[in-house]
Parts: structure tokens; C-alpha cells; sequence
């Protein structure tokens, strides 16, 4: 896979773009989409996404994680979908990671997409890291 010399798209409700270099991981949490959107914003799901230290605003604001990936809040729809621009360290290429829920019989399922320059150089890495934090998010919402 190429790394494609396309912007990361500004529109806040547009689908992800499958020409730019990305990964798609997904998880299946056994809970109505009101409990895992809580779950979401919460400090103890938003850290297992994105990292220690992060707390979520409302769209427009950054977060930073102590680790070092920060962003901005891209898009804030309630009960469907969070995007958020990524950083993977300070002089780290920009990227979006695109949160969406949707019902799946009595449960949600959690779609993570993350697009944008430097994905495809790491293809593998970005994915292993999204399935991690997808397991840290599915398993944090009972404990």
C-alpha cells in the first residue's frame, strides 16, 4: 500500500474516505448504545482509547495524552460518533480517528477508523494498536 498524497478531509460529516491510507478496527460491546456512548466520554474510556491522561471537550478542543498522541475535538455527534484529528507525537503527520457507534441487535458495535498521512508506512502497527485499545474499551466498561 501507497501513502496517498490526499488532504485528511475537513467536512465533519463525511464518511470515511476509503482512498486514503487507513485501518479499520471494530469491537461488539454487550450494551445499548446510550450506556457505551457514557463509556465513551467518560475519563476511564476515553484513556483507554486514546491514551493516559486524556479527557475529551467539546468540538474544537484539543487533548493530549501523556504519552504524547494529541489532537483536536473534529466532531462531537452524541450517541454516534466522535472524530478526533491524531497526532502521534509532536512533529507526528496529521490523522483522523473516526469513532462511530451503531446498534447490533442488544448491543453496539464500535467502529474505529483511522486515516491519513503515515498510516500506510505503519499499516500493521496503527491496526495491532486500535484492536488493543478497542479490547482496554470493551473490557473497561464493566470494570
Amino acid at each position: 500500500m501507497s501513502s496517498s498524497t490526499q488532504s485528511v478531509p475537513d467536512a465533519e460529516d463525511a464518511e470515511p474516505d476509503q482512498s486514503l491510507a487507513g485501518v479499520h478496527a471494530s469491537v461488539t460491546v454487550d450494551r445499548p448504545v446510550d450506556d457505551v456512548w457514557r463509556h465513551l466520554i467518560s475519563s476511564r474510556g476515553t484513556e483507554a482509547l486514546l491514551g493516559r491522561g486524556v479527557s475529551l471537550g467539546s468540538k474544537g478542543e484539543s487533548w493530549h495524552s501523556d504519552d504524547g498522541p494529541h489532537g483536536v475535538v473534529r466532531s462531537w455527534h452524541p450517541m454516534e460518533q466522535i472524530r478526533v484529528s491524531w497526532h502521534p507525537h509532536v512533529d507526528g503527520p496529521l490523522s483522523i480517528v473516526d469513532l462511530q457507534l451503531k446498534p447490533e441487535g442488544d448491543g453496539t458495535r464500535v467502529d474505529l477508523y483511522h486515516e491519513g498521512e503515515g498510516i500506510a508506512e505503519d499499516g500493521a502497527g496503527h491496526k495491532h494498536r486500535w484492536d488493543d485499545a478497542l479490547g482496554r474499551f470493551s473490557t473497561s466498561i464493566d470494570g
